[in-house]
């Protein structure tokens, strides 16, 4: 019986061991493939700064050209605007597209989106309103009364 048992040990301190190297084996890959995306992160958020910055001396180089011919202020609000129009069409762009089509062909509006500004429009209305049903009137088939299970 001792032999047995000295066996069941054995196994347990197997599967303990195994079970831990299992668990280090998963910590290093997951260590791995953090650093991995940190560093891919850093770059993009590298890229995106230096276009920042790229874009702003645009901005000035736009606005300086302009000073030549135009009074500082008019220059600079010319640009102000220029920059405003490009970021109403790239956030637009942006948007996921609407279809609107159906609604025309359909005969009616296209609906208005919710006050709430999210975005999703009402279901479209139909062009005449449900018609409502005439009153059942008692005829010799029913009986006035319901009629009771005993």
């Amino acid at each position: 019986m001792e032999h047995i048992e000295h066996l069941e040990h054995l196994d347990k301190e197997l599967v303990d061991e195994l079970a831990q190297v299992a668990r280090e084996t998963v910590r290093d890959e997951l260590r791995e493939q953090g650093r991995k995306r940190r560093r891919t992160a850093a770059l993009y958020a590298a890229s995106g700064a230096a276009a920042l910055y790229a874009g702003a001396a645009v901005a000035l180089a736009v606005g300086l050209a302009l000073a030549l011919v135009l009074p500082g202020w008019a220059a600079a609000l010319i640009t102000a605007v220029l920059l405003g129009a490009a970021a109403c069409l790239l956030r637009e762009a942006g948007r996921p597209k609407r279809p609107h089509a159906s609604h025309a062909a359909a005969g009616g509006t296209a609906p208005a989106g919710p006050p709430d500004g999210l975005g999703v429009p009402y279901p479209p209305m139909p062009p005449t309103p449900p018609a409502v049903p005439a009153p059942n009137t008692p005829d010799a088939s029913t009986p006035s009364t319901p009629r009771h299970r005993a």
